[in-house]
């Protein structure tokens, strides 16, 4: 596309909320009509490990004397037994990227555990689920190699990693992802192909109020289209906004606000589609989905 071109495309995005809201939502209806989809799932937190240092993250924990870092096989079969008795379908096991790459505790645990790496006991423990439970392991582990995605795709029924975005200047001394090696859009980017061409169902998403530019929201969505395009394997795309935590670098710093996020859903839709399932965690909108009722969306 000509620089012409890519402007007047994102001159369409500068259209007043209410006029993105009603075609977004025309949009959806083509093909959702008023349906709200979810999933039954029991959360597994493998390991709170990670190497990265993301400046907004609550998640990731370090080592602690005493304290295990990861979960064992028998604490992953009575979550996952929980779920399956409460009514769950599916198994979501959360966990930080190459805890290992960091910490002489992860590969001290790992070992005792027989493995080498954390993607490989996550396989293992995915297997587990899937044989004692029947719940559909869905796997987070962040950025992998075709090998990693392909044995996992084995004991799995998808997977994910959120491309969160596609600006390289949230890598560098100063942004939110400075320190953080798996954030880098390059490699996310790259996961996300090799599970395309390998044909396994991901989730992907956006997290927006970071540092980011509503232009830069933009390049990662059209990312995200392109490579569904490319292989249609995205099932789903999540559009997270930050909120604001204790205790981390961020605590203090602005959250996006309503109108915001409604730009960005409205963004999204279009950008993806009307087939493409767009989720925006209610979770962190508390008491926002009745007022987003009566502005339209």
């Amino acid at each position: 596309m000509t620089a012409a071109g890519r402007q007047a495309t994102r001159q369409r995005f500068e259209a007043p909320l209410a006029e993105l809201m009603a075609e977004a939502s025309a949009l959806r209806d083509s093909a959702h009509g008023r349906l709200i989809s979810y999933s039954r799932k029991v959360f597994i937190p493998l390991t709170k490990l990670c190497r990265d240092v993301c400046h907004y993250c609550t998640f990731a924990q370090v080592p602690r004397a005493g304290k295990p870092v990861y979960l064992s096989p028998d604490e992953v079969l009575a979550i996952a037994r929980a779920g399956a008795a409460a009514g769950c379908t599916e198994a979501l096991f959360t966990l930080g990227d190459k805890p290992e790459l960091r910490y002489q505790a992860a590969r001290d645990a790992l070992k005792a555990l027989g493995h080498e790496t954390t993607i490989s006991y996550l396989t293992a423990m995915c297997a587990l689920v899937l044989r004692e439970t029947g719940l559909l392991p869905h796997a987070n582990p962040g950025v992998m190699t075709r090998e990693e995605i392909a044995g996992l795709r084995e004991v799995t029924a998808s997977q994910g990693i959120m491309l969160e975005s596609t600006s390289e200047r949230l890598c560098r001394q100063g942004g939110v992802h400075y320190g953080s090696p798996d954030k880098h859009p390059a490699v996310r980017l790259e996961t996300l192909r090799l599970a395309g061409e390998l044909k396994v169902p991901f989730t992907t998403g956006i997290l927006i109020g970071i540092g980011e530019t509503r232009d830069e929201r933009i390049d990662a969505l059209e990312a995200i289209r392109d490579l569904h395009a490319a292989h249609g394997h995205i099932q789903e795309v999540i559009v997270q906004n930050f909120r604001a935590k204790p205790d981390t670098k961020l605590a203090d710093s602005e959250e996006p606000d309503l109108d915001d996020l409604l730009w960005t859903i409205a963004t999204a839709r279009l950008i993806l589609g009307p087939d493409m399932n767009i989720q925006a965690p209610p979770n962190l909108s508390p008491g926002v989905s009745s007022k987003a009722d009566r502005r339209g969306a």
